[in-house]
């Protein structure tokens, strides 16, 4: 990994809450709410948002490496207590970035997925919407969003089930249960595991072999690999579509009242199926 202290600091509207920092060639962005499980709010939002914009409109930000602060979480998906206080981020650059600033935020820089801790909901959903991963021993996966009632639609609906096996994938959407990193690793979803201490090194040694490559062919690799054009995959345009309908009309069923009021009250969820 490159000096911290010979880093380029990138400034952004994340305020504290994202960094962003360039390494060489190496811009590496970091959710830095380790107080909150590294979970996302607007603040952090804008910063990844804009981060990755950088890094799309600079020649000199070959790969980007994403990951979260501390040692316990990479990222605990949406920050239910800023939703709750009804705070929502009216800017029109966040509905085309997606969750995170991230999800929808298809640029032409391949980006690496850092997981330090446990990626769980949004989490997985960025580490699904990264190009490869790399993950600490003790990381954990998964979509628990059918637990509280709602559905995963940040993507991951429909991406888990093109990384890994269909049938596996649809047992961790239907369940919400966890998938360990060994067992990622061994699925697909992330190219190295590694111990605790050695993350980063890992991402940057990935990073150096990208970066051995001529970067204009690299680019316009990820784009053809990816199906991207103008920012956009076309082929994913209709699973948003639908993940927006699903979405609007559970969030307003019962059940998903009653899911979010077990989790604030701390107790089973009583289902009803409507």
């Amino acid at each position: 990994m490159e000096d911290s202290a010979t880093a380029i600091h990138v400034a952004t509207e994340g305020g504290d809450s994202v960094r962003a920092e360039l390494h060489g060639h190496v811009l590496l962005v970091t959710i830095d709410r380790p107080e909150a499980r590294n979970a996302i709010n607007a603040a952090v939002t804008l910063g990844i948002g804009e981060a990755l914009d950088y890094a799309d409109e600079h020649d000199d930000v070959w790969v980007v490496i994403v990951t979260g602060a501390g040692d316990a979480s990479f990222c605990a998906g949406q920050d239910l207590k800023e939703a709750a206080a009804g705070v929502f981020l009216d800017d029109p650059r966040a509905a085309r970035w997606g969750f995170a600033g991230f999800v929808k935020h298809a640029i032409s820089k391949p980006v690496i997925a850092a997981v330090n801790g446990f990626a769980l909901g949004g989490g997985t959903e960025i580490v699904l919407a990264s190009d490869l991963a790399v993950a600490v021993e003790t990381a954990t996966f998964g979509l628990p969003e059918v637990k509280r009632g709602i559905i995963a639609g940040a993507g991951g609906s429909f991406r888990l089930g093109r990384q890994i096996p269909a049938k596996i994938a649809l047992e961790a959407i239907l369940t919400g249960e966890p998938i360990s990193a060994q067992t990622a690793l061994q699925l697909g979803l992330v190219n190295r595991v590694v111990p605790a201490g050695h993350l980063l090194d890992a991402a940057f040694e990935l990073a150096e072999r990208i970066m051995a490559n001529a970067p204009v062919a690299v680019q316009a690799s990820k784009r053809l690999a990816r199906g991207i054009t103008d920012g956009t995959v076309v082929a994913e345009e209709p699973d948003w579509a639908r993940s927006t309908d699903e979405s609007k009309a559970v969030i307003a069923s019962a059940d998903a009242r009653e899911g979010m009021r077990a989790f604030a009250e701390k107790r089973a969820p009583r289902w009803q199926g409507k």
